[in-house]
């Protein structure tokens, strides 16, 4: 997720996608739209050199300067007040060219640094409301074993945490990944756990990556999908129809379909708000299919307030 270097955010593509990206060269043709699918998400392009004025390098500011018993705590966030946010690691497998954290630095918590956190939020009177962590990042699942340390760890210092949510695009990046060490951690979990994947195009359904998903499903864990409208990715109904329909089918709920942020050097990849209102009523009111299959809207405004059908936040959003 975070990779900037002197304001560059670094191309990074795993050999799992850079192997799919050769199929559907070789199949469809380079430039073509099944191409862009994948391309347009992962490659460096140069579109991104032109920054508009009301571009931003982040997103919004909102890790805590805080203490816990005179060690200071890194890598955590407070959006909600029953939710905190924890980041044990800033890396990923591949690089959304969207991302919120691009231009982040790269950094990794220490086992230690992670069980402050728990204590932290077991202990902490600012944390008394607190009953959900969301681990995100970055990529938990880069890292098993200090995600393993976190999980324990809420587990032994936080007992009022009872639902873990891990923000996650392994399955869709490296699904290889979505192995027995990892699994393991979400079925030795006394939490519930919930998995929020990123999955943004039907063609990204792919055997390995359906089959990692029905591994961390048939462990128990709950999926949900939160993904960017993005321009020539999933910018027509009928792509989104086939996506929230492949989701539901697998039994993984559509939770949010987000607008693109104008995130610096990254409007090419943004749609109009309009166009995006126009896509929620197309969802909502085409009746092509199920309502058990549809998403809610959600638009990042620096102000608070609601438009039509998409359900509005102000600009410190979480995934």
């Amino acid at each position: 997720m975070a990779g900037a270097k002197e304001g560059d955010f670094a191309e990074l593509v795993s050999p799992f996608l850079k192997r799919k990206l050769a199929d559907i060269e070789l199949k469809y043709g380079r430039g073509s739209a099944e191409w862009n699918v994948i391309a347009l998400q992962y490659l460096r392009s140069p579109l991104e050199n032109n920054v508009a004025s009301s571009d931003r390098r982040r997103h919004y500011e909102s890790e805590l300067q805080i203490y816990h018993q005179g060690e200071p705590l890194h890598g955590v966030e407070r959006l909600y007040k029953r939710t905190l946010l924890i980041e044990p690691t800033t890396a990923c497998a591949s690089h959304c060219r969207w991302c919120l954290r691009g231009q982040y630095p790269i950094k990794t918590l220490t086992k230690d640094d992670v069980k402050v956190i728990a204590r932290y939020v077991g202990e902490s009177p600012d944390c008394v409301d607190v009953d959900e962590v969301l681990i995100t990042g970055g990529d938990p699942f880069m890292h098993p074993r200090l995600l393993r340390t976190t999980v324990e760890a809420l587990g032994t210092y936080a007992p009022n945490v009872k639902t873990i949510r891990i923000g996650t695009r392994m399955p869709f990046q490296s699904p290889e990944r979505i192995n027995d060490e990892l699994l393991s951690i979400l079925v030795a979990a006394t939490q519930r756990i919930e998995v929020a994947i990123n999955v943004n195009h039907p063609l990204e359904f792919w055997d390995e990556s359906t089959a990692s998903l029905r591994r961390l499903l048939a462990v128990g864990a709950r999926i949900y999908n939160q993904n960017p409208l993005l321009k020539g990715v999933n910018d027509h109904s009928s792509t989104l129809i086939e996506l929230y329909d492949s989701l539901r089918n697998l039994e993984i709920e559509s939770h949010y379909l987000f607008h693109a942020i104008p995130m610096a050097g990254m409007s090419h990849h943004r749609t109009s708000i309009a166009k995006g209102l126009h896509l929620a009523q197309r969802l909502c009111s085409s009746g092509t299919f199920s309502g058990r299959s549809k998403c809610s809207g959600s638009v990042f405004l620096d102000t608070d307030y609601a438009v039509s059908t998409f359900k509005s936040s102000n600009s410190a959003g979480g995934m």
